[in-house]
């Protein structure tokens, strides 16, 4: 038993060579972070939580979610400089916390990533559906929904992650650059929300402003954070960072302020334009510009919205192979997620299987936007990278730290403690969920996991 507590020993050249490509500059792995934050959580989330949760306070609880997130991405930002790999939370957990717990941070992460990427698919086919309807080529309704609702399989969900599993196998600089052109485009329909929204501001619609009162504000917080999943992403792209020491901690900060401030002006101009009780819709921000007759505006901002959740798939998809990758190469899951293309240097592989998985999942299955058990599983991963980096400078204080969160032990502390206060306000359901899920993992690794581990067999 003890090789389940024995932690991995700490590889701290963040350069060394892996096999994987070192392409990414900061300029790619910051849009990679915007490319992964903005989408269903600004497009969709956004509308539900004001509507249900907080009111036109929806504008604080950004905040509150963002101050969580940042305190975490300080933790994070320090262990990706120091560390570098593909394996995000997972490894950082390995390092600090052994095998077992990692294992639990790992499966969470494969939750998050895998029905992320599924379930944004399904609300990506109902975007397109509607603009194909619209032009006059709409397809039949078996064709756009799963067996269980009436139909025979959601074909372009299934279609869009296949083409997105083409666009990975291709090669990551590849990825990026498409990533890249797509993260410009839906901030420019943001901008164009902005824009169009700004005169159509009505003061009476934030009146009260905390409907729900504060419990409403942490509530839709607790929502809201889904919007904010996606920066942890760049962790991933570590061991294909030109300079991770440098590039992963500018990348991880600068995205995640930059889509805090986006996400309080977008809400604020949302519940400003439309009674926050109108809001509980599939496409809030389009439809709040229709009502109000910028049909342009909402034209627009569909369109960025369905470039912004093929990016944040894109992104979470390459996650999803990543993590796999690093969990490959510790032999706690088959080692064929651990082989690399000869040429192109992707885990091809890991792609494929990964992709065959979540295409099937969102061709088949009703899935809808599953952002609360999603929150449940990211935020357990969170806690675990914020004591990771308290336990890390315990154990190697001299260790060489390219950055380093500033205040010694509070903002890890802060994080710890934000994330679990999210967790405390998420239905007693999801807790639920996220109990059976980690049953099932704990079956995995006992069963599988710790016979074939890399580090058990060392130990």
């Amino acid at each position: 038993m003890n090789s389940i507590f024995r932690r991995r020993p700490v590889e701290a050249d963040p350069h060394r060579d892996t096999g994987l490509h070192r392409s990414l500059t900061a300029t790619d792995l910051t849009l990679l972070g915007i490319g992964s934050i903005i989408g269903a959580g600004i497009f969709v989330l956004t509308g539900i939580a004001a509507a249900t949760r907080a009111g036109p306070a929806i504008v604080l609880s950004y905040v509150v979610a963002g101050f969580a997130c940042g305190f975490t991405a300080l933790a994070y930002a320090e262990l990706a400089s120091m560390l570098g790999g593909a394996g995000s939370a997972y490894s950082y957990a390995y390092t600090s916390f052994g095998e077992l717990l990692a294992w639990l941070v790992g499966w969470n992460l494969i939750l998050e990533y895998g029905a992320s990427v599924a379930a944004v698919a399904v609300a990506w086919s109902g975007y397109v559906g509607n603009v194909l309807t619209a032009a006059g080529l709409g397809l039949p309704d078996a064709l756009m929904h799963a067996p269980v609702e009436g139909g025979i399989v959601n074909l372009p969900a299934v279609l869009v992650i296949v083409v997105l599993g083409g666009l990975l196998l291709a090669g990551v600089k590849e990825s990026a650059r498409v990533n890249n052109a797509i993260a410009f485009i839906k901030i420019g329909a943001i901008l164009v929300f902005i824009v169009a929204a700004i005169p159509h501001v009505e003061p009476d619609n934030w009146k009260p402003f905390t409907p729900f009162g504060w419990s409403g504000v942490f509530s839709g917080a607790s929502l809201i954070f889904f919007a904010y999943i996606g920066f942890d992403a760049i962790s991933t792209a570590g061991e294909e960072a030109r300079n991770p020491g440098r590039d992963m901690p500018i990348a991880i900060l600068s995205s995640l302020a930059a889509c805090t401030i986006i996400y309080i002006l977008v809400s604020g101009l949302l519940t400003a334009i439309a009674p926050y009780q109108t809001l509980n819709v599939s496409s809030p921000v389009a439809e709040a510009l229709l009502n109000a007759g910028v049909r342009w505006g909402g034209a627009l901002v569909a369109a960025g919205a369905i470039a912004g959740l093929t990016s944040v798939m894109l992104v979470q998809f390459y996650g999803q192979t990543r993590i796999f990758l690093a969990m490959a190469r510790d032999g706690l899951i088959s080692p064929a997620f651990s082989d690399l293309h000869p040429v192109r240097r992707t885990p091809q592989k890991s792609i494929l299987i990964c992709g065959a998985a979540m295409a099937l999942s969102a061709g088949f299955m009703p899935l809808t936007i599953i952002a609360e058990i999603v929150n449940i599983g990211t935020l357990f991963a969170f806690v675990f990278v914020c004591g990771g980096v308290i336990i890390l400078r315990r154990h190697y204080p001299t260790l060489h730290r390219p950055y380093r969160a500033p205040g010694g032990n509070v903002i890890p502390v802060l994080g710890i403690v934000s994330c679990l206060g999210l967790m405390a306000f998420l239905p007693f359901a999801t807790w639920v969920r996220f109990a059976v899920w980690l049953v099932v993992g704990l079956i995995i690794y006992f069963g599988y996991s710790r016979r074939h581990s890399t580090l058990g067999k060392v130990a």
